[in-house]
C-alpha cells in the first residue's frame, strides 16, 4: 500500500474518509467493465485522502424478502480497484441472506483468503421477513475472528432515524463491529442526536465507542430523491427545497454544497461536545452517471480534511 494512504485501522481513529463505488452489473461487456474501472483509478489517484475503498453488495428483495443480486459477488471489483488504487478494500455483505450461519463462516473464510480484510455486515431491509440468515449483531460473532486474525475489522449499518439505534449499535459494538456507516443524510440532525446517544451509553458502558462515517452522495433531479428515499434515507422538505429550488442543471451542485453543510455541522457539533466518536465521511456513488460528481463530492471533504487537519489546534 502506498505511503501516502493510511491504513484503516489508523484511519479510524481520526475523521476516516471512505468512498463507495458502484460495482458494475454481472453482464456488462469486458471492455466497459474496464473502462469504467479505469475511471474510478483516475479518481481515486487524485484524493490519496482517501482511506479506503468501500464496495457495496447490490441487492433487490421481492415481497417475499428473495434477493437478487444486481452486480454478481463484488468481492473481485473489491481486489481490482483497490489493488489499481493502493488503497484497502471494505467488502459489503448482506447477511440477511445467507442461508444460515454455517455459510456466512464459509463466506468469512473465503473473502479473506482473498486478500480482503474488512467487511461490513449488512441485516435484511424489512423487520417484517424471517429471514434465513443471522441477525447482523449474531452474524458479528459469527465471522469476527476471521477477519480478527487477518488484522481487518468489521463494521455495521446505523440507521439514524430508527428508534433505539444507539443501543443496538452498542451492542453491535460489544460484539465486533469496529466503525459504523450511516445510511444516506441529507441532515445534520438525526445523526448529531445519534452520536450524542450512542457516545453517552458507551461512557455508561465503558467501552469505546466505534467510528461513524456519515454516508453522503450527490443527486441530481428529482428521480434521485425517489431512489434514495426507497433506499430508506429520509430527506426533509428542507432538504429537498434546498436541492431542487433553483436551475435544474444546478442541483447536483447545490447537493453538493448541501452534503458538505450537513458533514461539517455533524463533525463540529461532535468536537463541541467533545464525543469520543470518531466522525468521518462515506461518499457514495447513487450510480454509474454519478461518477463524476461523486468525484467532486469526495474532493470537497477530501479538501476540507486537510484544513481542518493542517490548522494548529
Amino acid at each position: 500500500m502506498p505511503s501516502n494512504r493510511r491504513p484503516l485501522a489508523v484511519a479510524l481513529r481520526s475523521d476516516p474518509l471512505l468512498f463507495a463505488p458502484v460495482p458494475p452489473p454481472a453482464r456488462i461487456p469486458a471492455s466497459r467493465a474496464e473502462a469504467r474501472l479505469a475511471e474510478l483509478a483516475e479518481l481515486l489517484a487524485r484524493v490519496p485522502r482517501v482511506d479506503a475503498i468501500n464496495v457495496p453488495e447490490l441487492v433487490e428483495e421481492n415481497h417475499d424478502g428473495r434477493p437478487r443480486y444486481r452486480a454478481g459477488d463484488p468481492r473481485g471489483f473489491a481486489r481490482e480497484v483497490a489493488a489499481r488504487a493502493g488503497a484497502e478494500a471494505i467488502i459489503n455483505k448482506v447477511v440477511a441472506h445467507m442461508p444460515d450461519a454455517e455459510s456466512l463462516r464459509a463466506w468469512a473464510r473465503e473473502t479473506v483468503g482473498l486478500g480482503l480484510r474488512h467487511a461490513v455486515l449488512v441485516g435484511g431491509s424489512s423487520r417484517f421477513i424471517p429471514y434465513p440468515g443471522p441477525p447482523v449483531t449474531e452474524a458479528n460473532t459469527v465471522v469476527r475472528p476471521f477477519f480478527a486474525e487477518a488484522g481487518g475489522l468489521l463494521g455495521n449499518i446505523a440507521i439514524p432515524q430508527r428508534r433505539g439505534e444507539a443501543h443496538r449499535m452498542v451492542s453491535k459494538t460489544k460484539a465486533g463491529a469496529g466503525f459504523f456507516t450511516t445510511q444516506l443524510v441529507f441532515d445534520p440532525g438525526p445523526v448529531v442526536e445519534l452520536l450524542r446517544s450512542y457516545d453517552r451509553l458507551c461512557r455508561d458502558a465503558s467501552i469505546a465507542p466505534a467510528a461513524v462515517a456519515v454516508s453522503l452522495a450527490p443527486v441530481a433531479d428529482e428521480a434521485d430523491l425517489e431512489f434514495v428515499r426507497w433506499l430508506g434515507a429520509d430527506v426533509s422538505d428542507e432538504a429537498e427545497r434546498a436541492i431542487l429550488e433553483g436551475d435544474d442543471g444546478e442541483a447536483s451542485s447545490r447537493s453538493l454544497d448541501r452534503a458538505v453543510a450537513v458533514w461539517r455541522e455533524v463533525r463540529e457539533s461532535a468536537a463541541l461536545e467533545t464525543l469520543r466518536v470518531p466522525v468521518g465521511a462515506n461518499i457514495e456513488q447513487l450510480s454509474p452517471r454519478h461518477l463524476a460528481d461523486a468525484g467532486r463530492l469526495v474532493e470537497a471533504i477530501a479538501s476540507a480534511l486537510s484544513r481542518l487537519e493542517s490548522t494548529p489546534r
